[in-house]
C-alpha cells in the first residue's frame, strides 16, 4: 500500500520538491556572497514572525513572512551603510529573534511554548494544509522565476558589488531582493526541515554541485537537481521508515555532498597517476660542468 494514497503526504511531497528547487536557487548566490548562515539568522527572526501569529490568532505562515522580510531588510540596510559587521547584525537577528519568538509563543492562547514551537524548530511538512501548501507553493514558484530570469544581474552584484554599480545595476534593489526572497525562502522551508535546519538546504546542494562543476549557471543547475532529488527521496524515505522528515531529507542531501566530495577527489587522484609525468630537461653540459 503505497503511502501517497494520503492527500498529506502528497502535500508534503509537492512542498519537499517545490523547496527542494527554491532553496539551491537562491542558496547559490549567499554562497557566492559568504553568507552561508544568514538563513539561520533569518530563520530566527521568522521564530519571531511565527509567535506574532500564534499570539493573533492569524496564519504563522503570513506572519513569518512579513516578520523576517522586515529584518531582511534592516540587516541588508545595516550591512550597506557600514554602521556595523554583518556579523553583529547577524547575531543580532540570531538572539533577538529566537528571544522574542520563545516570549511570544509562551504567550499564545495556544498552549505551551514548547509544543507550539516543535513544528517550526524542527520542520512538520506531513501536517500542512492545504492553504498552507498553496503559500508555498506561490511563493517558492515566484522566488524560484526571480532567481533564474535575474541570474545575470544577481550573479554580478554577488561577484563584483562595485562593479555592478559602475555598470549602472540598480545595486540596491537587487540588494533588497535578494533579502525579501531569503526570508520568504526562510519562511515556507520552515514547514519542511524547520528553523534549525533550513540553511542546510540552501547551502549544502550547492557545496555539493561545486564539487564537480566548474562554471556559475552548471553550479546552479546541478544544485537545484540535487535538492530536488534529495527532497523527493526524503520524504519517500521518511514516510517508509517513520522517521522525522526535515531531517531525513538534510541527511540525504549531505551523503550526496560526502560520495560527490570523494567521488572527485578519486577522480582527481587516478587522474594525476594516469597523466605522464612532464619529462625533465636535461642542463646544458657548461651548466653540470660548472663552466
Amino acid at each position: 500500500m503505497s503511502l501517497f494514497q494520503y492527500d498529506f503526504m502528497i502535500r508534503a511531497l509537492i512542498g519537499a520538491l517545490i523547496i527542494g528547487l527554491t532553496a539551491p536557487a537562491l542558496g547559490i548566490y549567499l554562497v557566492q556572497r559568504k553568507l552561508s548562515l544568514i538563513g539561520d539568522g533569518i530563520g530566527h527572526v521568522a521564530l519571531t514572525g511565527v509567535g506574532v501569529g500564534l499570539l493573533t490568532n492569524q496564519s504563522p505562515v503570513y506572519t513569518a513572512v512579513i516578520v523576517a522580510a522586515i529584518g531582511a531588510i534592516g540587516v541588508e540596510l545595516v550591512r550597506e551603510r557600514g554602521r556595523t559587521s554583518g556579523d553583529l547584525a547577524l547575531a543580532v537577528l540570531f538572539y533577538g529573534g529566537i528571544a522574542g519568538g520563545v516570549v511570544l509563543v509562551g504567550l499564545s492562547p495556544k498552549g505551551g511554548a514548547g509544543n507550539s514551537l516543535t513544528a517550526y524548530l524542527f520542520g512538520s511538512l506531513t501536517t500542512t494544509s492545504p492553504s498552507d501548501l498553496t503559500v508555498i507553493v506561490v511563493l517558492g514558484l515566484i522566488v524560484l522565476l526571480a532567481m533564474v530570469a535575474l541570474r545575470p544581474a544577481l550573479f554580478a552584484i554577488c561577484h563584483d558589488e562595485e562593479y555592478a554599480r559602475v555598470s549602472g545595476l540598480p545595486v540596491r534593489a537587487l540588494n533588497l531582493l535578494l533579502a525579501v526572497t531569503t526570508a520568504v525562502t526562510v519562511t515556507i522551508a520552515m514547514r519542511a526541515v524547520g528553523l534549525l535546519l533550513v540553511s542546510a538546504l540552501m547551502v549544502v546542494p550547492v557545496a555539493a554541485a561545486q564539487q564537480v562543476t566548474r562554471g556559475f549557471r552548471a553550479t546552479m543547475a546541478l544544485a537545484m537537481l540535487i535538492g530536488l532529488v534529495s527532497a523527493g527521496a526524503g520524504v519517500t524515505l521518511a514516510g517508509e521508515a517513520n522517521t522525522a522528515l526535515g531531517a531525513t531529507i538534510v541527511l540525504l542531501t549531505i551523503a550526496v555532498f560526502l560520495g560527490l566530495a570523494i567521488g572527485a577527489a578519486v577522480w582527481r587522484l587516478v587522474r594525476r597517476r594516469m597523466l605522464p609525468a612532464a619529462p625533465v630537461a636535461a642542463e646544458p653540459p657548461d651548466v653540470v660542468l660548472g663552466r
